[in-house]
């Protein structure tokens, strides 16, 4: 395993205060990845100038997933294989846990789609 992905619905929780000890402990350890569509996911819902700064400041520590053309050939694979077992997954979810499987990391969400996703591929999720 290489690291931990973590999707928008666990950092809405977390930045809520909501407390998660696998999230604080994998900051700590330096294994957290960003998706970049959750960067801007977050960013959108940050409506105070003040509150928009601070996340920004904190997401500029995280390293990025990768995201050349090689990533979203594969996002867009993944959204058709899903396709074909009946599972309907939107292109920035098809692209977050597609940068857990290039990852081969673990993903934090609270989505249900992602429980769909793994029952599918080999997509590794926790909490």
């Amino acid at each position: 395993m290489s690291g931990v992905v973590v999707d928008t619905s666990v950092w809405i929780d977390y930045f809520a205060g909501q407390e998660i000890p696998p999230l604080d402990h994998a900051l700590k350890q330096g294994t957290v990845k960003l998706p970049p569509i959750v960067v801007a996911e977050l960013v959108s819902g940050a409506h105070r100038p003040r509150e928009r700064a601070a996340l920004i400041g904190f997401l500029e520590e995280l390293p990025l997933c990768e995201d050349a053309r090689d990533h979203w050939i594969r996002v867009g694979e993944l959204r058709r294989q899903c396709r074909e077992k009946g599972l309907s997954i939107s292109t920035p979810d098809a692209h977050v846990a597609q940068c857990a499987l290039d990852a081969d990391a673990l993903l934090f969400s609270r989505d249900s789609i992602f429980q769909d996703v793994a029952r599918h591929t080999t997509l590794r999720l926790a909490l």
